[in-house]
């Protein structure tokens, strides 16, 4: 081969070697949630692809519904995105032994740890292993929309007493559309495991997933959950349903103010807020209680962001994990759309730019809840989407009257406890 060949040659190879070498690294990264952390999310992603040119993110988002299935069906594959918003409680899903997701340990270098409390890591760890960094921790409450109350002319209830008075008026006052709560089932079983702790100090699990309640004290708990249907609290699961599969926030009776309460995770009350008749508005209301100071309050690491144990992209993923949790132009973008920030950097920037405002629903419910007593353990067995379903067909049984409460009491004891010895197997 002649020496103008062999340049030639060399030249093409030099040229072909710097364009793959400036061939940005994609990652893939997925979330769920209503539009305001879409939009805010991909604000963030573009200012991370700003900072960093050589990386691109290929953003996968869809609402609450349907996004478990999906992961779930990507986890099995290897096909899941390179990092993810995570839930806490499917820790026993997907990484019983703590290999399910990449070891966040294996990464420090592009990770600020020391943005975090040791028992926050703790939270998202399992054998040892940093299965994500946690963003948020949340705590259900009690919020109102202040017109429907005012115009049924009752204040905020303070006891169980009032709460459950409340139904009747409701309906004696506004009509049989109108309630003063809408719960989803998961709302329902942390009510139920608020009003059980205060009562006899007992949640419904222990860390382990077994029962603590004994047999006359679950018929005191299916008494209280068919009470909220019966009573006129909340939809019944087969009013619910009539309006079809979707998020409460989006349906016709809570835009026009019909339903006119929540209790549910303070991160959440966003996507309410949002969707509500002006000129109501979303106020926070006291934390119902029993005499006593236990409240049964339940708090929990409210998400994560995790790597894929099978992502090619490591370094990178870790990155963009530590860009969206501790970077400002990242802080500033999302906001409060997951929750006040652990991270330290994160809370003091947006403490100082009035972002964290105490009168802000979101920040006060998880303030209020600060403030309570409580010996209630966070555990991801009351989350679990099986033993929802099994307390939806519990539900649905009461309200159909054929069986007894006993009788469905044990039939969801029974069903749940072959559901924990699965996931802990």
């Amino acid at each position: 081969m002649n020496k103008i060949a062999s340049g030639v040659i060399a030249s093409l190879l030099l040229s072909c070697t710097t364009v793959w070498a400036q061939q940005p690294v994609e990652l893939r990264m997925s979330w769920w949630g209503g539009n305001s952390r879409h939009q805010a999310t991909l604000k963030a992603l573009e200012a991370f692809e700003k900072t960093h040119p050589e990386i691109k993110v290929k953003a996968e988002y869809t609402g609450w519904d349907g996004h478990l299935s999906r992961l779930t069906t990507q986890m099995a594959s290897g096909t899941e995105p390179d990092v993810m918003q995570t839930n806490w409680p499917w820790l026993i899903i997907f990484s019983k032994n703590g290999e399910g997701y990449y070891d966040l340990n294996k990464l420090k270098d592009e990770l600020d740890l020391s943005q975090y409390q040791a028992k926050d890591l703790q939270s998202t760890s399992v054998k040892g292993k940093l299965n994500g960094l946690p963003i948020s921790v949340n705590a259900p409450v009690f919020y109102y929309n202040d017109v429907t109350w005012k115009k049924a002319g009752l204040a905020y209830p303070k006891t169980w007493d009032e709460f459950f008075a409340a139904g009747k008026i409701f309906q004696q006052k506004l009509g049989n559309n109108y309630y003063p709560y809408s719960m989803v089932d998961q709302d329902v079983i942390l009510l139920l495991n608020a009003w059980m702790m205060q009562k006899y100090q007992k949640p419904m699990f222990d860390s382990n997933g077994k029962f603590t309640w004994n047999e006359e004290q679950w018929v005191d708990a299916f008494s209280f959950v068919k009470r909220l249907s019966d009573e006129h609290i909340v939809p019944s699961p087969k009013t619910l349903s009539s309006y079809g599969k979707g998020n409460l926030y989006e349906m016709k009776p809570w835009i026009a103010g019909e339903w006119g309460g929540l209790f549910t995770w303070n991160i959440t009350i966003r996507m309410f807020a949002n969707n509500m008749t002006p000129p109501a508005k979303l106020v926070l209301g006291d934390y119902v209680m029993q005499p006593g100071e236990e409240s049964g309050v339940y708090f929990k690491t409210a998400q994560m962001f995790s790597v894929a144990k099978s992502t090619k992209h490591p370094k990178e993923a870790a990155m963009l994990v530590n860009f969206l949790l501790n970077d400002p132009q990242s802080v500033e973008a999302l906001g409060l759309e997951r929750g006040i920030p652990l991270s330290k950097a994160a809370e003091r920037l947006l403490t100082e730019k009035g972002v964290i405002d105490p009168n802000d629903p979101v920040v006060a419910g998880l303030r209020q809840a600060q403030t309570l007593h409580t010996s209630a353990i966070a555990t991801p067995y009351i989350e679990d989407l099986q033993v929802i379903d099994q307390f939806t067909s519990a539900r649905e049984k009461l309200d159909q009257g054929k069986l007894t409460t006993a009788q469905v009491a044990a039939e969801f004891r029974q069903q749940v406890e072959r559901i924990v010895r699965r996931l802990n197997r």
